[in-house]
């Protein structure tokens, strides 16, 4: 069994990596942190977690865990490692935006597994992928290792609201996000720096434009996302790219039937959807933004890291009504 701390307790994100790592069959949760819920049950936060655990908040810090979660805020995980030094044992895991993007001194490997596997198993600091920019990476990946993305790519891609965090806003709350849908953040979102690292890791003379339209949603989890560039592939073509390149991928499905985003909610899946339309490849990318998209996606981290099984306590089912 290996021990694991978890930092910033009290989030959406963090919620669901509890609820999956006290299910991991070769994991102890040894500290869950926060400073807002000092001393509360998890499940008084948490309450899907009722009967589950009768762990509590704390504000008490094991620095030998074998690995350790970030669950805090962006802007927040940097300060908090200058503050606390962990042992060179513990390795960490971030799923805020603070090391996504490649800079001098930043330790952290961008960890989406489907593009860094092998690094990843041998990391002992992984950054984790943002939401968005998982879907839409996962959807273009396959293009990008043959060196076909030479258009503009457009995305048109819709959140729920979980995807803007626990604490409560002006467009997160129920009367406004209910029977409602707005566009924010065109063109300039926060993810577009990794999802252009990761491609130009595949395909180092990518310089094309990502024309990224993000949409709040009126459910509260899930990423619809539909991507679209010009290729000269023929369907068959890039049917049998994409199986090709996510053959040995627990976790990526591949489908000629349209797909709905209820098949990936609670799991973690990313389904894609291959159409062509005149000269025009047309993806579907599908993921739950908490789980593949967040907390899932750092447990797959995990059992790379440790040399688990990549699904390793994440077989978990979708919601599908």
């Amino acid at each position: 069994m290996i021990k694991t701390g978890i930092i910033g307790g009290a989030g959406y994100t963090a919620g669901e990596l509890i609820r999956i790592l006290l299910h991991h069959p070769k994991v102890e949760i040894d500290f869950i942190h926060s400073n807002s819920q000092n001393e509360k049950l998890i499940s008084d936060i948490h309450q899907d977690l009722l009967g589950e655990t009768y762990l509590s908040f704390s504000q008490k810090i094991n620095t030998d865990v074998n690995v350790l979660f970030l669950c805090s805020g962006h802007g927040n995980s940097k300060t908090f490692l200058e503050k606390n030094i962990f042992s060179k044992q513990t390795k960490i895991i971030d799923l805020s935006s603070d090391f996504r993007l490649k800079k001098e001194g930043n330790e952290f490997l961008y960890g989406l597994p489907e593009l860094n596997k092998k690094q990843i198993q041998s990391s002992s600091h992984i950054a984790n992928c943002g939401c968005f920019a998982t879907a839409i990476q996962l959807a273009l990946l396959p293009l990008a290792k043959s060196q076909k993305l030479k258009h503009d790519i457009h995305v048109h891609a819709i959140t729920g609201s979980t995807g803007a965090g626990h604490n409560p806003s002006s467009t997160t709350h129920f009367s406004w996000r209910n029977n409602n849908v707005s566009i924010y953040k065109p063109f300039s979102h926060q993810h577009l720096g990794e999802i252009s690292q990761s491609i130009q890791q595949l395909q180092n003379d990518f310089q094309s434009e990502i024309n990224f339209i993000p949409v709040r949603g009126n459910f509260t989890r899930g990423i619809f996302s539909s991507v679209y560039t010009k290729t000269n592939l023929s369907e068959s073509e890039l049917i049998q790219l994409f199986e090709k390149f996510y053959k040995d991928e627990p976790f990526v499905f591949i489908t000629q039937k349209n797909p709905s985003l209820k098949q990936v909610v609670n799991t973690n899946k990313c389904i894609l959807f291959v159409k062509k339309e005149g000269d025009k490849v047309f993806i579907i990318s599908l993921i739950d933004n908490l789980i593949k998209g967040a907390s899932g996606q750092a447990v797959q981290n995990m059992n790379l890291m440790f040399g688990f099984e990549e699904a390793e306590g994440l077989n978990l089912k979708a919601m599908a009504f």
